[in-house]
């Protein structure tokens, strides 16, 4: 009996030593199961980022000068004259001064002008009245000279007297209005050089008041205020951006993609650009040439209407739809399988209670869905989810 339970134990023994270790066990609610599926294949890929004005205006400061009032904040609505920043400079506020007051002076200046000619005009007339009546004086004393000549009555001396009195007159007459088209025409040329003059200085003046009046400096433009870059007090030079103002209806998306998923993206493709309180369609208008910290930029014109939330710089995620595969298998993408690898997947049995590790070789992939080009068939259940702690065994039970 001793020889006997020896040998029964010896056996039971090697029996044990030739057994496969137990199957490990999975608590189903811990892990991600998925049926494989065959159908059209969206391949998408997404990226985060903002929304950003397309059109954008920098407001300079038109002239050096301290910033003595700074009156909106960014985020305020403006339109084309609203007031953002108020600054001063007493040399421009003096110069605009002295340009009225010269202007004033000019018109001045003109007045009296137009005065003096007139009366040296005046003047002119009287002197052509004066000698246009001596002259018809001359002309009666001639005539008269004539009859009497002719009856022997006055020598002939006193009628070429008479002669070259009436002669005499007749020219200054004609050299006196001669004398008076002329002046006519100065009085015209003086007239209209002070008229330019003050119409130069009038110029300057409007020019400097503008320039004085630019203190104040204005939005230019309808939008939204996004900065304000300067403070009461601080000393500006011309041209100094001091503030950015954004068209809030002229909108892009900025998304940032990781450059591994940039390969199959084109210009075009379609975008779906999420708000977190609204949708809005778009397309692919620009990708960045360079990866700029391991992504690239992808400009999305925005086609679709805005939301009222929508806002410069506000943050979006964006799903970029690549292609659509038709009739592919497929299944939810796994934790621990990229596009074009070989990798083992355990897969669940009729039942469900245990599952086996096969082969499975992946094609391209998608954001949650990745293309099955072996080792599964359609309606088969597998794990997702990550099981690398089991990679040491073939097979597990499901509970």
């Amino acid at each position: 009996m001793i020889v006997v339970g020896l040998a029964a134990l010896g056996g039971i023994t090697y029996g044990l030593t030739k057994l496969k270790p137990a199957a490990p066990t999975l608590d189903r609610s811990t892990a991600v199961i998925e049926t494989v599926k065959r159908g059209e294949m969206i391949r998408d890929v997404r990226g985060n980022g903002t929304l950003v004005p397309e059109i954008t205006r920098w407001v300079p400061a038109p002239a050096e000068g301290r910033v003595e009032k700074v009156n909106l904040q960014a985020g305020v609505e403006v339109d084309p004259s609203t007031v953002i920043v108020e600054l001063t400079n007493p040399q421009m506020e003096q110069q605009a001064t002295d340009a009225d007051f010269q202007v004033k002076a000019a018109e001045a200046d003109e007045q009296n002008l137009k005065v003096k000619l007139e009366s040296d005009t005046m003047t002119q007339k009287a002197a052509i009245a004066t000698i246009n009546a001596q002259y018809s004086q001359a002309k009666l004393q001639l005539d008269a000279d004539e009859v009497l000549a002719k009856q022997g009555l006055v020598a002939d001396l006193v009628l070429k007297i008479s002669r070259v009195n009436v002669q005499d007159l007749a020219n200054r007459l004609k050299v006196e209005q001669e004398r008076l088209a002329v002046n006519a025409k100065s009085v015209k040329a003086q007239l209209n050089a002070t008229t330019s003059r003050l119409q130069q200085l009038r110029a300057l003046a409007k020019l400097k008041r503008d320039q004085a009046e630019a203190l104040k400096v204005r939005a230019g433009t309808a939008g939204v205020l996004q900065q304000v870059s300067v403070q009461v007090g601080q000393q500006v030079t011309p041209g100094f951006n001091i503030a950015r103002v954004a068209d809030p209806n002229s909108l892009k998306a900025v998304l940032r993609v990781p450059e591994t998923q940039i390969k199959d993206m084109r210009v075009g493709n379609p975008v779906t650009v999420d708000t977190r309180n609204g949708l809005i369609q778009g397309q692919v208008s620009r990708i960045d040439p360079a990866a700029r910290e391991g992504t690239f930029e992808i400009d999305v014109a925005l086609t679709g209407p805005l939301p009222a939330s929508a806002r410069p710089d506000l943050s979006v995620d964006g799903t970029i739809e690549l292609e659509r595969l038709k009739d592919v298998l497929k299944v939810g993408r796994p934790a621990f399988g990229q596009a074009q690898q070989t990798i083992g997947m355990f897969v669940l049995s009729p039942d469900g209670t245990e599952a086996e590790r096969r082969t499975v070789k992946l094609g391209r992939n998608s954001v949650s869905t990745i293309e099955i080009l072996e080792g599964l068939r359609e309606g088969e259940q597998v794990i997702i989810s990550d099981t690398s702690s089991l990679d040491s065994y073939n097979r597990i039970r499901i509970r």
